[in-house]
């Protein structure tokens, strides 16, 4: 992600770096905890793909009793404007079967309203044979100039460029300690951290991270170990982190969210700026989010949100990695503006991406109809499609978000 939403809704990054009006969370989420209402009708009772365990797992129970609709929904993460959130988008994600939320914006309402917000969202969320399939709760908690959630109970989060000059130990148990505020608020998800190096040559011309101090260095050397650091200590205090924006936003210099064509001409497949992602990869990183910025070294003709050759052969393949992929947003990011929403979620999947981000959640019907369409026309994509919905219930069924007792 690269910065926070702006008032003119330009897009997803922007939404940290502008001020949003807070507001008292307390009546608006009990408001919403009165919209729930139970998913039945439509069950289809389908094997798992066979490249997952034979095994009657958990994952494979609650997969076979979902409907199609509710497979595919869980491949969506809609926004909610965490100080002030809009019924009516919270209605739409519901009836898409979303399974995941993104608190965007700003909120100093903090930790105790956070969680009334976030337990009315969960109180929304499908039930599947009886069972709540619980929703993957994210933020943007970088620090800095990107730190969604403040307030009572949240701590004034510094800079990453200022957590990498501190020891990695410190910075892991500071990391811990955030992890547990965003635990607090209910929040299973942190979109962090930024494990892009930003040249010092680049430094603040590079408008997404440079220009933010959103990274922790200016050589792989400093950004590996920190940005390993800040996911284990989100990890010790049981919050998911999200290395991003593979395969690395320092060397551009347009935002991808209010720019359009923003091309990285140096990065390779074997690049040492890189070595943050393949490390943390290793530490075991659950999730990776793409960039959707264009690599002209590695695939010129495909944004990296839409390229296998950077989410199938490199992510998976070269770096080995087995969670779960989300996107940069595909909501509002004028980067990807020149493409229909429907065909954003569609490639975005093919390519071999698990988990759709967008800061627009009133796309997502568009979106979720097009992925069940192409499904139904095209065997291999609906067998990639079904393996995107195991890893992304499988990360769940870890933090404990799913129930098959």
């Amino acid at each position: 992600m690269t910065s926070q939403q702006a008032p003119n809704h330009r897009s997803n990054r922007m939404r940290a770096l502008w001020p949003v009006p807070v507001v008292t969370l307390s009546l608006a989420a009990a408001s919403l905890v009165g919209a729930c209402t139970s998913h039945a009708a439509g069950r289809t009772n389908a094997p798992a793909p066979s490249a997952m365990s034979a095994a009657p797992s958990c994952v494979d129970k609650v997969y076979g009793a979902m409907t199609g609709p509710q497979r595919v929904g869980q491949l969506f993460m809609g926004a909610v404007t965490a100080s002030s959130p809009d019924r009516q988008k919270i209605q739409l994600m519901r009836q898409s079967h979303v399974g995941a939320v993104f608190l965007a914006g700003r909120s100093s309402a903090g930790t105790r309203a956070t969680k009334a917000l976030v337990d009315s969202l969960q109180a929304q969320a499908d039930t599947v044979a009886g069972k709540r399939v619980s929703l993957l709760v994210s933020t943007d908690q970088e620090g800095g100039h990107v730190q969604v959630l403040s307030g009572p109970g949240f701590s004034a989060i510094p800079s990453a460029l200022t957590q990498g000059s501190w020891s990695t130990s410190y910075l892991r148990s500071q990391a811990a300690t955030w992890a547990e505020q965003l635990g607090a608020a209910g929040v299973n998800l942190n979109l962090a951290p930024v494990a892009d190096v930003v040249p010092a040559s680049v430094g603040r011309n590079n408008a997404p991270i440079g220009g933010y101090d959103r990274e922790f260095g200016h050589t792989a050397a400093t950004v590996t170990p920190h940005s390993n650091a800040f996911a284990a200590g989100m990890a010790r205090s049981k919050v998911l982190a999200t290395l991003k924006h593979f395969p690395g936003l320092g060397s551009v210099r347009g935002n991808t969210d209010t720019t359009a064509n923003v091309v990285d001409s140096v990065t390779t497949r074997t690049s040492s700026s890189l070595d943050p992602f393949r490390s943390g990869i290793k530490a075991g990183a659950p999730f990776v989010m793409i960039s959707s910025a264009t690599y002209s070294r590695i695939d010129p003709k495909h944004q990296a949100a839409f390229s296998s050759t950077v989410i199938k052969d490199m992510l998976r393949k070269d770096f080995g990695f087995k969670g779960v992929v989300v996107s940069d947003d595909l909501g509002q990011a004028v980067a990807v503006k020149a493409v229909p929403p429907a065909d954003r979620a569609v490639n975005f999947l093919s390519a071999g991406g698990d988990l759709v981000l967008t800061i627009e959640p009133n796309q997502i019907p568009v979106m979720a109809k097009a992925v069940q369409t192409r499904m139904a026309q095209n065997s291999a994509f609906r067998a990639q499609v079904d393996q995107s919905v195991h890893r992304v219930l499988a990360a769940k069924q870890r933090e404990g978000l799913l129930s098959c007792g």
